[in-house]
């Protein structure tokens, strides 16, 4: 293992040990709560641009494989886990995590003290962070991290959103017997690929939905054309990574799809560009909510569900002027759920995929299937 410097941008300096790819990087630093499934937060395209400090104190035990690919790489700048399993020991596991770290040029951070790195992201909040085995000098690394961008600043749905529109063939995993289930469907529907979860695909072919996934780039008039000439019966926008103010181009397109009624579901960056397209801006949470062990209250049920997060920003208050709250979070009382008024709209804030997570909300995409029924 090589040594690897961090500096964060309060000051603070720390030196640990490197086992995936080496380099100097710059990102935001968030803290995940999840006690499973890193090989699918690494593979997030939503953590593009971030490094993900793991509250779970020994990862790498069980290895990586394909069939639990959220996506096709892995995105985040790096990880920062407290002690790194180097053997992993799974019947599954055809890598381990520092193999396919360095494939895909994510640095990996170990030998930190992730509850005092915790602590310190929960009190003073998430923050930009330089990581390098390059250079271990604090001032030189300072200039670096002053002289990056911030994440709120770059455009990374332009480098995970998909370039060629395809057909996602597979459903829910089964697993007794270690293979996905092939999709049976009625509807068929276009996501727009803003850095979808591969599960997110699967529980909407689950749900009886053929999804055609498409670049963000594609225009609002083809997608329109399509639904009015009955070839496509509703559009999901999907999760990603990044501050949804600085996407202009997907504001003016949803607020297209929004006039011309057309059946919309939004899981995490599409519910909050759905909330900023009918006129309501989101806001930068402290440091938000990653992890998947959530409890979020199902306003319509009065039952509560635990739930996978991983998001920074969050919709307003004031949302309710045009919208229906369905579910709220019941760490701080955020807005997790909505339907809006009079249009066949509705977006969730947390992931009912659950890859990793509970599996509580998964009829959320039984419950799109229904509006595009209804539509």
């Amino acid at each position: 293992m090589a040594k690897v410097s961090l500096y964060f941008e309060n000051g603070v300096v720390l030196e640990a040990e490197s086992f995936g790819a080496e380099g100097t990087s710059v990102g935001e630093v968030v803290f995940n709560t999840s006690m499973t499934g890193y090989q699918e937060i690494v593979t997030d395209p939503s953590y593009a641009g971030q490094f993900v400090t793991f509250t779970m104190p020994e990862i790498g035990n069980v290895g990586c494989n394909a069939q639990d690919m959220e996506s096709r790489g892995a995105h985040c700048k790096g990880i920062i886990v407290r002690n790194y399993q180097a053997r992993p020991s799974n019947f599954r596991s055809e890598e381990a995590l520092h193999e396919l770290l360095e494939k895909y040029g994510v640095m990996g951070i170990a030998e930190i003290d992730t509850r005092h790195l915790t602590k310190m992201l929960r009190d003073e909040g998430a923050m930009m962070m330089v990581a390098s085995t390059e250079t271990h000098d604090a001032s030189e690394l300072k200039t670096i991290l002053e002289s990056s961008p911030r994440i709120e600043e770059i455009n990374y749905i332009e480098q995970v959103s998909t370039k060629v529109p395809y057909i996602h063939h597979q459903a829910r995993y089964n697993a007794i017997e270690f293979r996905y289930e092939e999709p049976k469907t009625t509807h068929k529907i276009i996501a727009l690929d803003f850095g979808i979860k591969r599960n997110i695909l699967n529980e909407l072919t689950n749900a009886g939905m053929e999804v055609e996934v498409v670049p963000n780039s594609m225009e609002a008039e083809t997608i329109i054309s399509r639904f009015k000439s009955g070839a496509i019966d509703g559009v999901f926008l999907s999760n990603g990574p990044g501050d949804p103010l600085i996407l202009k181009a997907e504001q003016e397109k949803i607020r297209q799809l929004i006039a011309a009624k057309v059946p919309l579901f939004g899981i995490c960056l599409g519910h909050q560009l759905l909330s900023i397209s009918h006129g309501y801006d989101t806001y930068k949470l402290k440091f938000g909510h990653h992890g998947g062990n959530h409890p979020v209250k199902n306003e319509q049920k009065g039952t509560v569900e635990i739930t996978a997060q991983n998001h920074n920003y969050n919709v307003p208050d004031n949302i309710t002027e045009v919208a229906r709250v369905t579910h709220t979070n019941l760490f701080d009382d955020t807005i997790e759920g909505l339907h809006y008024n009079d249009a066949p709209v509705m977006s969730v804030q947390h992931h009912p995929e659950a890859s990793p997570g509970p599996h509580e909300s998964a009829y959320i995409f039984s419950d799109f299937a229904e509006m595009l029924k209804k539509s």
